[in-house]
């Protein structure tokens, strides 16, 4: 298998929901099956991330199979979606996608990249952990993340076991 990683383009978005329907199997089988029936991300926001941001692709023979989505968000990139299809995982796409993403911010100036994640679940905190990402106290946090904590409250996610973390890009 050949894989790519590369800067999304419009028609690869149609891709999208099939992969991160796929790869929210993951969270049944840790039993959060709630966060498995939500819907994939909102096309019209992948579309406003690939304008505004960083959206990248793994692709196996020009077809994705992996996608991550990051956009400014208090002037940091920060990482609003990760999803790889479980039969391409364990490849190191997830990872080279985020390195894909740090580079981009890097290169446009940005300092840091945030996100919010389970910090407990394997694929999720200690993931990004070992990405160079560390966990933010939450005076640390800013006006955006915490309207984002609120709008995961709002989604019903199980809120104590969410955390912000956020990676600095040296210079």
């Amino acid at each position: 298998m050949t894989y790519e990683i590369r800067q999304a383009r419009p028609d690869d978005f149609r891709h999208f929901g099939p992969i991160e329907r796929a790869a929210g199997a993951l969270f049944v089988e840790a039993g959060l099956a709630e966060i498995a029936s939500h819907e994939p991300t909102d096309v019209e926001f992948v579309e406003a991330a690939g304008r505004a941001g960083a959206v990248f692709v793994a692709t196996e023979d020009g077809k994705p199979v992996g996608f991550i989505l990051a956009a400014p968000l208090d002037r940091h990139m920060h990482i609003y979606e990760l999803s790889v299809h479980p039969s391409h995982g364990k490849r190191g796409l997830g990872r080279k996608l985020v390195e894909a993403v740090c580079s981009h911010a890097k290169g446009e100036g940005f300092i840091a990249v945030t996100l919010s994640t389970f910090r407990d679940l394997p694929w999720n905190g200690p993931f990004y952990a070992s990405c160079g990402f560390r966990e933010l106290d939450r005076d640390e946090w800013t006006p955006a993340l915490l309207l984002a904590h609120y709008r995961e409250e709002d989604l019903g996610l199980p809120i104590e076991r969410r955390c912000f973390m956020r990676k600095e890009l040296a210079e």
